[in-house]
């Protein structure tokens, strides 16, 4: 592994099974006409499909999704962006050393490398949404790394704010379930803390409260399991949780045992679009893919 692509995993770690992370890669760079960098096979092997800090995403060169695969390896923009090529100052590949693109935010600005000399030394172009751009001198990695310490001075990405450690979201197929419930005896604080005790070990994913005091939310993971959670204060007063198909039973049996402790009632049961269910049940999985 490279030093660049190291340095990242020991300050963001990876998940324990990624996604799309593993493919034939003298067949992707066959699809490409050119190698890729170093650091960025080991970043595809290291994390796959998927998302830092619910901001920036990394692709891969594998998988069946549209959302991935080898459909982003174009790097041809659409719509108004390619009827405006004048105003954009690099090629797009596959021209010569034209911009090829590696990732994104949920801002849909375009992570690109600048395809011009050696791969290991292509540089990171952030070409924003609205068509702005701007280039910086390092590679995948560590333009990753640099943005998740709050060191990357881009003018385009949103800071990574302070607060909780950096972590990495694997898009894969998932549940989504909210549970509403009755507000209980407990001040919000306590059930919070009675419900991570519940579903322990948990990782912060951050929190939110609204000036009065009076509405918020608690974002925090499962560690292991790879369940993701948001507890709202009020308005309404909900878990709202996405976790692996194939944990259905466990999480529901471990949830309902939470809500039990913090003495609160479950009111109603909806899915990820909103509809209610008439239990816990399994429905279909829709597919944890980048918001478009």
């Amino acid at each position: 592994m490279t030093e660049t692509a190291a340095s990242l995993t020991r300050f963001v770690p990876p998940p324990a099974v990624p996604v799309d992370a593993r493919g034939d890669w003298p067949a992707a760079e066959a699809t490409l006409g050119r190698p890729l960098p170093g650091d960025y096979e080991h970043l595809v092997a290291a994390y796959g499909w998927g998302e830092f800090c619910d901001y920036l995403r990394l692709h891969t060169p594998f998988g069946t999704s549209r959302h991935n695969g080898l459909a982003w390896q174009t790097g041809r923009p659409s719509g108004r962006a390619e009827a405006d090529r004048g105003r954009y100052p690099y090629p797009l590949h596959p021209a010569p050393g034209g911009l090829l693109i590696w990732g994104g935010t949920i801002d849909t600005d375009r992570l690109c490398w600048l395809t011009s000399g050696t791969p290991d030394r292509w540089p990171v172009v952030v070409w924003s949404g609205d068509g702005r751009y701007e280039t910086h001198p390092m590679g995948a990695a560590a333009f990753i790394e640099a943005w998740a310490r709050g060191r990357v001075g881009s003018r385009l990405l949103a800071d990574m704010e302070p607060g909780p450690a950096p972590w990495f979201t694997t898009f894969r197929p998932r549940l989504h379930r909210c549970l509403w419930l009755t507000e209980g005896p407990f001040a919000h604080e306590r059930r919070s803390a009675i419900l991570r005790d519940a579903l322990a070990p948990t990782a912060d994913r951050g929190t939110w409260r609204s000036d009065q005091g009076d509405a918020g939310q608690d974002h925090f993971a499962t560690v292991g399991t790879d369940w993701l959670l948001t507890y709202d204060m009020a308005r309404p007063h909900q878990i709202r949780i996405s976790f692996p198909p194939e944990d259905g039973p466990r999480v529901g049996r471990r949830l309902f045992a939470a809500v039990r402790r913090m003495r609160c009632e479950v009111t109603r049961i909806s899915a990820g679009k909103g509809e209610t269910l008439p239990a816990w049940g399994a429905v279909a999985a829709e597919d944890s893919v980048p918001r478009t």
